[in-house]
């Protein structure tokens, strides 16, 4: 399938934001730990992660309440999911009966032997059931003592935050110490925020050590906010959109948010986009965002914590023309697909050539200077289109492009369903023209 996204005349937009995916995902967990009902966690999000997740608890439910008059598989598929395949195998390690969990071909080769080397430590029954090092794993729960871990600060947040929230359920407990740089912090005091309001005592005992005490969770209804990693593409459409008086009107934000990317408000604003959030009585709260203001003439950001947002700002300053050098990227390599080395491939497709140094730097000293003065430096591949790499947040960061280049050509545009389901009607809400072709 591929999609043609055209650019509106005027861009009018008031947006109800999906729900968070990443705290939709923790809450749930948290959930069926203190084995209260799914019904408790409301406003869960309807993307793909978060269903997959969904499903796999459903199962899990149904075999402890029915035991062994239950004949469901032992076979937990989480398709492309990359949380819930960490967060499930932890979960699944602490949980009775033995099953193997799976996925797409692209998650049998995404790693996670440092989160099964971890649980083992702690007493856990993994296998391998294909390569060494990667999923499918045939998982037996037991349970587990807990004790000390040792990790490199630098490895995925979703790993430690897996162990973190099984923790409470550990004999003696966790203790967790991370050397050298910590990536994605905002991602694992997420998590710790949330196991506190489920009934869990964790915290940092210094700047490179966790501790949960063995204190269960209790079951306790939680809503979930709406997700700031959907925002930032309502960031960049402003941005793109050449009439400064438009306006984007967002509902279902938390300025005070648990999420870390809800930092693109204060990446934004170098760029002229303003954040303004309010509520009216019980409404639901809103954030307007606004064009005040100059323009930075170039731009620096370590992405070290926000890794998400990336796509999202790399594609809005190649559109804009403006040159920048963003850090913090090496996380970028193991996600849905090496989004570096496709951020490089896609822009080509435009006429943006950006340099990477290592896996953690990305660098643009904007357009070459054109003979005659008034040529474009965005100068599109005829015919081409945006490949995805079954990555949603590739599709989504792309698709703004439109505002700059009249139309852009997305390929397996369906990959938005991972996190942001409606994306494709709300760019049309927002008055740009989408067709199949």
């Amino acid at each position: 399938m591929k999609y043609r996204i055209i650019r509106p005349r005027n861009l009018s937009a008031s947006i109800h934001l999906p729900a968070s995916k990443s705290i939709s995902n923790r809450a749930l967990i948290m959930n069926a730990l203190s084995g209260g009902p799914i019904g408790l966690v409301s406003n869960v999000s309807d993307c793909d992660d978060t269903t997959v997740m969904m499903q796999a608890l459903f199962l899990l439910e149904m075999e402890r309440r029915e035991g062994d008059a239950c004949r469901l598989p032992p076979v937990v598929d989480i398709k492309a999911a990359g949380t819930a395949m960490r967060f499930l195998t932890a979960l699944l390690a602490v949980s009775p009966g033995t099953h193997t969990i799976t996925g797409t071909e692209r998650m049998r080769h995404r790693p996670i032997g440092i989160l099964v080397e971890a649980l083992r430590s702690l007493g856990a029954q993994i296998e391998y059931a294909g390569q060494e090092g990667f999923p499918p794993l045939r998982i037996t729960g037991s349970k587990l003592h807990g004790g000390q871990l040792e990790l490199q600060g630098d490895i995925s947040s979703q790993f430690i935050s897996a162990l973190l929230m099984i923790a409470p359920m550990l004999d003696d407990g966790l203790t967790i110490r991370l050397k050298g740089k910590i990536v994605s912090r905002p991602y694992i005091d997420m998590t710790l925020a949330m196991m506190r309001e489920h009934g869990a005592s964790a915290k940092w005992t210094s700047r490179n050590a966790l501790y949960v005490a063995p204190q269960p969770y209790r079951p306790t209804p939680f809503m979930i906010e709406s997700d700031w990693s959907a925002a930032s593409y309502w960031y960049e459409l402003l941005l793109l959109s050449d009439n400064r008086n438009e306006i984007v009107t967002l509902t279902g934000l938390l300025p005070k948010s648990l999420q870390g990317d809800s930092a693109v408000a204060e990446m934004f604003k170098p760029l002229s986009v303003q954040t303004l959030c309010f509520s009216l009585g019980s409404d639901e709260p809103k954030t307007m965002l606004i064009r005040r203001g100059r323009m930075a003439k170039r731009m620096e950001w370590d992405f070290t914590k926000t890794p998400d947002l990336a796509q999202t700002m790399i594609v809005t300053c190649a559109m804009k023309g403006i040159p920048f050098c963003f850090n913090g990227l090496q996380s970028l390599r193991i996600k849905e697909t090496d989004r570096i080395a496709a951020l490089q491939t896609e822009l080509a497709k435009l006429g943006v050539r950006v340099e990477v140094e290592g896996d953690s730097i990305m660098r643009w000293e904007g357009p070459e200077k054109q003979p005659g003065g008034d040529i474009p430096y965005l100068q599109p591949i005829p015919g081409t289109a945006i490949d995805t790499y079954d990555d949603h947040r590739m599709a989504m960061a792309f698709a703004p492009a439109a505002m700059v280049l009249g139309q852009i050509d997305i390929n397996n545009p369906e990959v938005v369903a991972k996190s942001y389901p409606s994306y494709w009607k709300d760019l049309e809400r927002a008055g740009m023209e989408i067709s199949e072709i």
